[in-house]
């Protein structure tokens, strides 16, 4: 026998609605309420990002569009580095570089670590990502230091190589045709190895069940990668686009060590932070790098809208 609700079970007053949306409003806001603790955790990083970040970038605002005695002079600085003769060989070096680079990105740093996650031996792939790894622990002169002597058919350890491929001395080897290129594969083989670990991790979060089904339905690797996998890790990719130009259009210590090594054939204006160095520091025009930052700010912004806008990197899952 069923037994019917009684009136007094059924009936909720406006007064009981009220005091409920109230203490559940009051419950989910404590859910989302800050810790005073976090603001310490922040503060450090917010005081850090306004002296060293901020204020610089407003600063150079200013240069570039002032003179050296302060007096506003509108887009006169930009004009004057745009028509420099170095100005646009420096654009085009630092866009073949990058185009290089973020290919290999997408494409190495993907296809490793696909080939890493789908390894099942468990120490194998944790041995295989710290040697991936271990690159990006030498900084930056460093590895390119180390990447002087690589590059040196008489002392380099793959000096077979570099002969087989026509290179019989290190000038040969760093003609500024073939910079792109090297200087794409020491940018990889420092930072490739920390994008991996994220893309890895990134793999693990993908729900086994989802895989497993696709197994069931008849799927190879190949296709659950192409189909599951690589659709998954489009936020993670856009990610790694826009940090990676970001630090991409800073091009300055591979050519400038080279410039110094080679006795200038690599040129000293090679790229365009290298030019806006030689206007602050050998032209005395902190203007003029001011607007050649600027430039490098602007355009690194629209590229990096692109590769949020087409990666989704916001959208809501």
């Amino acid at each position: 026998m069923t037994l019917a609700p009684s009136s007094d079970q059924l009936t909720v007053g406006p007064s009981q609605g009220r005091r409920s949306r109230r203490g559940g409003g009051k419950r989910a806001g404590s859910a989302f309420a800050r810790s005073p603790i976090s603001y310490v955790f922040v503060s450090p990083y917010a005081l850090l990002t306004i002296v060293f970040g901020i204020i610089p970038s407003l600063y150079a605002v200013v240069l570039a569009f002032t003179d050296a005695d302060g007096g506003f002079v509108g887009f006169d600085n930009f004009t004057k580095v745009i028509d420099d003769f170095r100005f646009w060989p420096a654009v085009f070096h630092v866009t073949i570089y990058l185009v290089i680079w973020l290919l290999g990105l997408v494409v190495f740093v993907v296809g490793l670590a696909l080939m890493v996650h789908a390894i099942g031996v468990r120490w194998v792939s944790a041995t295989l990502r710290f040697v991936y790894y271990l690159p990006g622990a030498l900084a930056g002169a460093s590895s390119v230091l180390l990447w002087l002597f690589v590059l040196d058919p008489t002392a380099s350890p793959v000096s077979g190589l570099l002969s087989a491929m026509g290179f019989h001395s290190f000038v040969q080897v760093i003609q500024p045709g073939n910079l792109p290129a090297i200087f794409a594969i020491i940018a990889f083989w420092t930072g490739a190895g920390g994008w991996i670990i994220i893309m890895y991790g990134a793999l693990n979060n993908i729900s086994t069940e989802v895989i497993e089904a696709a197994r069931i339905d008849g799927a190879n690797a190949v296709q659950i990668a192409l189909r599951i996998q690589l659709p998954m890790l489009r936020k993670w990719v856009a990610y790694m686009g826009v940090m990676s130009l970001a630090a991409g259009t800073q091009l300055f210590v591979e050519p400038q060590l080279l410039s110094q090594a080679s006795n200038a054939v690599v040129p000293n204006d090679y790229s365009l932070n290298q030019l806006a160095y030689q206007y602050a520091f050998q032209q005395n025009d902190f203007n003029g790098a001011a607007a050649i930052s600027l430039l490098l700010l602007v355009v690194a912004l629209l590229l990096s809208w692109v590769f949020v806008t087409r990666g989704g990197l916001f959208e809501k899952e």
